[in-house]
């Protein structure tokens, strides 16, 4: 933190009040995409990647915003907390402080800095880690009470309602609810939810970073939430059903018929049979079956790549490099997909190999060379 301490002083000046210090982590999805906001079952894990604060309080009703990151500083009247789209990145630790205002919370002015290694636009919730972190520093530093599952749920709000992001609750619990050596199986409808260890065994995730960004508000994330919800208002009408992720696989081809579009077919499918896969991923992992794991990884991208339409050339050329080398027993896009990253199931002794062979060959076909983590 010295390194950052000093570039808060350097942009903020000095105070007699001290920075104090929070870090939240990214987070990868193992399995479950697209499923929190169908309100199914998903399975993610933090990563060592994060997004770190130092904030410190002021005298007056001024917020400002700065990051390592970016070379913008915003700053705000606490009056008046709007959204500005030429404020960038800030509108989402501004999109915090404005719904705990309307939590009926005064907060008063302050500065706060933040420095993140998640790389933008990767798929690796660094939209989440930046709004949980905010979320936590302003709690704690102007002790507003909020228990951690209650900033979560802020955090979701504030990206959907201030930002205009459609997004699920994933994001934001797997960074503020992970532990270290698990993963998080959350039902995202009622946020029941419990810890399963990731041993992995002779195994490890290998995160693969496309280098193409997507910007989630600017994606066709929103349209494939509605087309769920079209599916969903159809199918509820041949059978009683709240969520798509509420029909087994075999209710599911019992009815799909009903749906007189094949995209909205495909969308459904997907969502269903992922779903599924989610439970079997939890068997998978709770018995030891890396394997079988891996099958679900492969299986999961399949499906996103062909009925959910979201993967896109770069991902899938990524995942078929990752699946043609022998140490590799699985592999998939994580995140919302058009862009960022996919992770692999691979051999611990051969992920040096892996992941130079991997590297060459995707850039031999797109002209660039992923990141590895």
């Amino acid at each position: 933190m010295g390194d950052l301490t000093k570039e808060f002083h350097r942009i903020f000046g000095d105070s007699r009040e001290e920075a104090v210090a929070f870090f939240v982590p990214g987070r990868i999805n193992i399995i479950g995409e697209h499923i929190d906001y169908n309100g199914g079952y998903v399975l993610p894990c933090t990563i060592k990647m994060g997004t770190s604060a130092l904030i410190r309080k002021r005298g007056d009703s001024t917020a400002r915003f700065a990051s390592t990151n970016m070379s913008n500083l915003v700053e705000i009247p606490l009056g008046h907390v709007a959204y500005e789209a030429g404020h960038g990145w800030a509108n989402y630790p501004k999109g915090i402080v404005r719904h705990m205002q309307l939590d009926g919370h005064t907060i008063p002015g302050f500065d706060i800095l933040f420095s993140g290694d998640i790389p933008n636009g990767s798929g690796l919730s660094s939209s989440a880690s930046i709004e949980v972190v905010t979320a936590k520093a302003l709690n704690t530093v102007f002790s507003l009470g909020y228990e951690m599952i209650d900033l979560v749920q802020l955090a979701q709000k504030s990206e959907n309602v201030f930002c205009g992001v459609n997004c699920g609750i994933m994001d934001q619990f797997a960074v503020g609810m992970g532990r270290e050596d698990a993963a998080i199986y959350l039902h995202c409808d009622t946020l029941d939810f419990k810890y399963i260890p990731l041993n992995l065994g002779e195994y490890t995730f290998v995160v693969m970073n496309t280098h193409k960004r997507r910007e989630l508000a600017d994606s066709k994330y929103n349209e494939r939430r509605g087309d769920c919800e079209r599916a969903l208002a159809l199918l509820s009408k041949a059978t009683p059903i709240k969520q798509l992720t509420g029909l087994a696989p075999d209710a599911f081809e019992e009815i799909a018929h009903t749906l007189p579009e094949e995209t909205l077919r495909r969308r459904a499918r997907h969502v269903v049979y992922e779903n599924h896969r989610v439970k079997q991923a939890v068997q998978a992992l709770e018995a030891g079956d890396m394997h079988a794991l891996g099958q679900l990884l492969t299986q999961s991208h399949i499906s996103l790549r062909d009925d959910y339409e979201v993967t896109g050339f770069e991902l899938d050329t990524l995942v078929d490099a990752a699946l043609q080398n022998p140490a590799c027993i699985g592999a998939r896009m994580t995140g919302a997909g058009f862009g960022g990253c996919a992770i692999a199931l691979v051999e611990k002794g051969k992920v040096d190999a892996f992941k130079q062979t991997v590297a060459e060959a995707y850039e031999k076909v797109i002209g660039y060379a992923p990141g590895m983590y």
